[in-house]
């Protein structure tokens, strides 16, 4: 991605560095993690680079009228703290007003911040309600002021959207007016904001998209997301439809958090729970010194390290019952002997990454099936 303005220089590296260690020849998509509320903070970023590193993060979602805020931005600094060792992720924001998201934008160079996504996806009512996230979809003119206003700050932008809002074919209509704004990349969830997550994507639109980015805005990457769960599928993905730069993944983590290692193995239960820990220690870190944290939110994160051996289920259900970090370190402390010993004796395998997607896919599409049958 080539072009005078130093607008891409941060996605050039990215590139690069997707790149490294591999033949020129063939091209290889980057692969990123996707921006998820309540989840993809400083904690489970450095979680999941221990884990296996994608090439480039996203923060949670933050608001832009927040962040300017005089009283309201002490709510959202934790959104976009990042750790000094940290890898420096891509901040991404939402709103439904240019001046906000000029104000915001402009925050981020010295905060580290090197490149900056706008939110145009996000399902969620109360951001619909706002006239923001995937609303914007119906309103493409404020779209693209956003998209101009988010350039003052001197950032490369880029933005995450879905394919409609009612309708997955609206993307011939609405994704050229994001491609006009010459954003540096466009990733795109290959669902509408009615069909949520409960359709499967659309792989089957993904060469027209290609096109469509070729004719129009040849020099902004491309970036697919949805129902991708592991590295290999998405390099899979990236070869069937050989114009696709980037890979994102998203849900795919809480199936198995090692999703972005590029040789995958089978991994013990011991490195799991070491992940655990990991976050743990984190969790008190960013408490202690960037903002108060909800350990109730911490709850949500147990199944993805303690599941796929032998008395998983009973362990997370201990774990389930604690109010603090201190209670399942004690837990694990009382428990992890035991847990041991029973997986030894079950000549239990703990971890086929691949067998565990399949589960989960699996149960997926039966409480889909259900669902479908119930309306």
């Amino acid at each position: 991605m080539t072009q005078s303005s130093p607008q891409p220089l941060f996605w050039d590296e990215v590139v690069a560095n997707a790149q490294k260690g591999h033949d020129s020849s063939e091209k290889r998509p980057f692969f990123s993690l996707a921006p998820m509320e309540a989840v993809t903070d400083t904690i489970f970023r450095r979680v999941v680079e221990k884990a296996g590193a994608p090439d480039v993060y996203f923060t949670e979602f933050t608001n832009a009228s927040s962040m300017i805020h005089p009283k309201a931005k002490f709510s959202v600094q934790g959104r976009l703290a990042v750790a000094e060792n940290e890898t420096q992720p891509v901040a991404q924001i939402w709103g439904s007003r240019p001046e906000d998201i000029a104000g915001a934008a402009k925050l981020l160079p010295d905060m580290g911040y090197r490149a900056v996504d706008l939110n145009m996806g996000c399902p969620d009512p109360t951001v619909v309600k706002n006239g923001a996230g995937s609303d914007l979809i119906r309103h493409q003119d404020l779209a693209a002021q956003l998209v101009s206003a988010a350039k003052e700050s001197g950032l490369p932008v880029s933005v995450k959207t879905r394919l409609g809002f009612y309708d997955p074919m609206e993307f011939r209509d609405w994704l050229p007016v994001i491609l006009q704004q010459d954003v540096a990349v466009l990733t795109v969830h290959l669902r509408s904001r009615k069909e949520m997550s409960k359709a499967p994507a659309h792989f089957e639109l993904i060469d027209e998209i290609v096109a469509m980015r070729d004719a129009i805005a040849p020099n902004t990457l491309l970036q697919i997301n949805g129902d991708i769960k592991s590295r290999a599928e998405g390099e899979a993905l990236a070869k069937a439809h050989p114009g696709v730069d980037g890979i994102m993944i998203g849900r795919g983590i809480f199936e198995n958090p090692y999703a972005f290692e590029e040789s995958p193995r089978q991994h013990t239960l011991e490195e799991s729970i070491a992940l655990l820990k990991l976050q743990l220690d984190l969790f008190d870190e960013v408490n202690a010194t960037v903002t108060p944290k909800h350990f109730e939110a911490l709850k949500r994160y147990f199944k993805i390290y303690l599941r796929g051996f032998a008395h998983a289920s009973a362990l997370r259900q201990m774990l389930m019952e604690t109010h603090a970090t201190d209670e399942v370190r004690e837990v694990l402390d009382r428990e992890l002997a035991r847990v041991y010993a029973a997986v030894a004796a079950d000549q239990h395998i703990y971890r086929d990454n691949a067998a565990a997607s399949a589960e989960m896919a699996a149960a997926t599409a039966a409480k889909l099936a259900r669902e479908a049958a119930e309306s």
